[in-house]
C-alpha cells in the first residue's frame, strides 16, 4: 500500500463524499416534471428545466457535439496551461484557479441550498457571497482543511455544466479517452507528474485532494525531539488525487442520474470507489500511477451491473 491505511481511508473518504455531494448537485439543477392545472381543469405534466447561474448554462446540443466539444476544450487547456507553465506565468495560471473554483464553488452552494430553501431568488447572491471567502481563503491562505473542504464542492458545480450535454455513449468513449491520456502522460511523457509538482512547488495550489501527513518512523522520530524542531528538516509525505480522478467518474455517474435514477449512479459510485480503493492497496511507496484506467474500469463494471439489475 503507497500511502497509511487511515490516510488512504481519508482519500476514499473524500471521494465518496465528493460523488453523493455532486449527484444531489446535479439532481438539485435536473429538469422537473411539475403538474399543470389548464383553464378546462385538465391536468398535465410540464417539463422545467433549472437554469446553471452565473452564466454557465452550456447551450443545447446533441451529445454528439457536446463530446467533439468537451474532447476540444480539454486538449486546448492542455496546451494552454503547458504553455502558462513554460513560461512561468503563475500570476495568471493563480487567477485562473481562483476564477473557476469560485464559480463551482458557487454552483454547488446554490445547488445544495435550493433543496433547502426553494424559490428563493436571492440564493445565487448568497451561494456567491459564501463562495468568495471559501475561495480567497483556498488560494491564497492555503489551509490545506479549506482547501480539501472546497475541493468538495468544486467538482460537483464542474460535474453540473457537463453533465447536459453528455448521454452514455458519450462519456464512456471519453472515459477511455482519458485513461489512454492519463497512462501516457503519468508513465511516458511525465507531464502529470510535472504538472503535480509544479502546482505545489510553484503555485502552492493544487487541483485535487491533498493530504501531507508524517509516517510511523518520521512521527516517532518527532517525538523524540521532544519540540525540540527549530534547526530540524523533514520530508513530509504527500498523498494526492487528482482533480480529473474525482471529476470524470461523478460526470458518468451524473448522466446514469438523469439517463436511469439514483440507484444506477449510486452503482456507479460504488464500483468507482471501490476501484480507486484496489488502487490504492495494490500501488507501491514512491510510484506515481494513472488513476482514470482503473477508475473507467471501475465504473464501467458498475454500468453493466445496473443493466443486469
Amino acid at each position: 500500500m503507497k500511502h497509511e491505511v487511515k490516510i488512504t481511508a481519508l482519500l476514499l473518504a473524500m471521494f465518496f463524499v465528493t460523488q453523493l455531494i455532486g449527484l444531489a448537485v446535479i439532481g438539485a439543477y435536473a429538469p422537473k416534471t411539475v403538474s399543470k392545472t389548464l383553464e378546462n381543469g385538465t391536468v398535465v405534466q410540464e417539463v422545467q428545466n433549472v437554469t446553471i447561474p452565473y452564466g454557465m448554462e452550456p447551450p443545447q446540443m446533441e451529445p454528439r457535439i457536446g463530446f467533439v466539444n468537451i474532447v476540444v476544450s480539454l486538449v486546448i487547456a492542455i496546451i494552454i496551461f503547458f504553455l502558462l507553465m513554460k513560461i512561468q506565468a503563475s500570476t495568471l495560471i493563480r487567477a485562473w484557479f481562483t476564477f473557476v473554483s469560485l464559480v463551482t464553488i458557487a454552483i454547488a452552494l446554490n445547488g445544495l441550498m435550493m433543496y433547502v430553501l426553494p424559490g428563493k431568488l436571492s440564493l445565487e447572491l448568497i451561494a456567491l457571497a459564501l463562495a468568495i471567502p471559501l475561495t480567497i481563503y483556498k488560494i491564497f491562505k492555503r489551509n490545506i482543511i479549506i482547501h480539501n473542504l472546497t475541493e468538495l464542492l468544486i467538482y460537483p458545480g464542474l460535474a453540473v455544466i457537463f453533465v447536459p450535454i453528455l448521454n452514455v455513449w458519450a462519456i464512456i468513449v471519453l472515459l477511455f479517452i482519458i485513461s489512454i491520456y492519463d497512462m501516457y502522460a503519468v508513465w511516458k511523457s511525465k507531464f502529470m507528474v510535472g504538472l503535480a509538482k509544479y502546482q505545489i512547488q510553484n503555485l502552492k495550489i493544487f487541483t485535487g485532494f491533498f493530504v501531507p501527513y508524517l509516517t510511523k518512523d518520521q512521527a516517532l522520530k518527532l517525538k523524540k525531539t521532544k519540540g525540540k524542531t527549530k534547526n530540524m528538516k523533514m520530508k513530509v509525505s504527500l498523498a494526492i488525487l487528482g482533480g480529473g480522478d474525482v471529476a470524470f467518474p461523478l460526470i458518468f455517474a451524473g448522466v446514469l442520474l438523469r439517463a436511469s435514477g439514483l440507484i444506477p449512479a449510486l452503482i456507479i459510485v460504488l464500483f468507482s470507489t471501490l476501484a480507486l480503493m484496489g488502487l490504492f492497496i495494490y500501488s507501491q511507496k514512491g510510484k506515481f500511477y494513472p488513476a482514470m484506467p482503473f477508475l473507467t474500469v471501475g465504473c464501467l463494471i458498475g454500468w453493466l451491473v445496473t443493466l443486469l439489475l
